[in-house]
Order: structure tokens, then C-alpha cells, then sequence
């Protein structure tokens, strides 16, 4: 019986793990860097809460870069926006969800081991408060365009100056 019973409990806590992870959805997940030679680089993804229960996204891993931390945008004295570590993690509300997005909240990579290339792909591990730990292929996408970027978006229909 004795062998039994630890066997039992983990296969009960594997399977309350297994049963939170499912909770967690991650949807669009990319990078970029700002080019080959680029020694940081930057993943965004949307994470998706299909539970009862708020989670939290409180850690990021992954061999890709000497150091992963969760980012934002803050502004600062000066008007200026800086991006700073968030160590309390991202909130994903029972039944919402939180945009890891450019400009915004988001996943940073810091000494890369190797460049992001277009098209290639590298496992993160996103490591969540009670879903647990989620690894997921992150595609380098270079191409993709900012809808907020300025140099995106169609400025040919702006109202004439008076």
C-alpha cells in the first residue's frame, strides 16, 4: 500500500496540473529582433483563459537568449516610453484574456544565442501561477507589421490643415 499511495497522489496531482494547463490557450505567438545582428528580440502572443479561474503568467524561459523576462512599455518623468521588468507576471482573467503585443506587455529576450532568422522557430516555456508550465514553438516572424506603426498605416486619407 505504501508504494501505492505516492503513486496515486502523483498521478491525482498530474492529472489536476494537466486539467489547469488546458485552461490556458496560447493564440498568435511571435518574435522578431530588429535584425541579424540584434543581441535582444521581443515575443508577443495573446494568452487566453478559458477557465473559472484568474491566472497569472509569472515567469518565461528559453535557451534562445541568456536572460527572458516579461516586459512592458511605462512612461516615464519625461514623457518618454521605456520598457521595464514586470515582476508580478500578466494577469489572464477567468474567461478573458491578456495581448502580449508591440508597444505593450511582452515577452523579452536578452543576449541571443543565435540570430532570429526568418521562419525559424524556438521553444519558450511560459510558466503560469496555477495552469503550470506550458512549452509552445514561437515562429520568427520579421515581416509581420505593427498596425500602430506609423509606417504601416495609410495616412492618404488624413483631413486637410486648415
Amino acid at each position: 500500500m505504501r508504494i501505492r499511495t505516492p503513486a496515486l497522489a502523483a498521478l491525482s496531482t498530474l492529472s489536476l496540473a494537466t486539467a489547469a494547463l488546458a485552461d490556458i490557450e496560447v493564440r498568435d505567438a511571435y518574435a522578431r529582433s530588429s535584425g541579424p545582428s540584434a543581441m535582444a528580440g521581443a515575443a508577443f502572443m495573446t494568452l487566453v483563459n478559458t477557465g473559472d479561474d484568474d491566472d497569472r503568467l509569472i515567469d518565461v524561459r528559453s535557451g534562445v537568449a541568456k536572460r527572458a523576462e516579461l516586459h512592458t512599455h511605462i512612461a516615464g518623468d519625461d514623457g518618454v516610453m521605456k520598457m521595464r521588468r514586470v515582476g508580478d507576471g500578466f494577469a489572464v482573467p477567468a474567461g478573458g484574456e491578456h495581448n502580449l503585443a508591440r508597444g505593450g506587455d511582452h515577452v523579452m529576450f536578452m543576449g541571443l544565442t543565435t540570430a532570429f532568422e526568418q521562419g525559424m522557430t524556438f521553444p519558450v516555456t511560459l510558466v503560469f501561477e496555477k495552469a503550470g508550465e506550458m512549452t509552445i514553438d514561437v515562429p520568427v516572424d520579421l515581416e509581420r507589421q505593427d498596425p500602430m506603426d506609423h509606417g504601416a498605416m495609410d495616412h492618404s486619407k488624413t483631413a486637410p490643415s486648415h
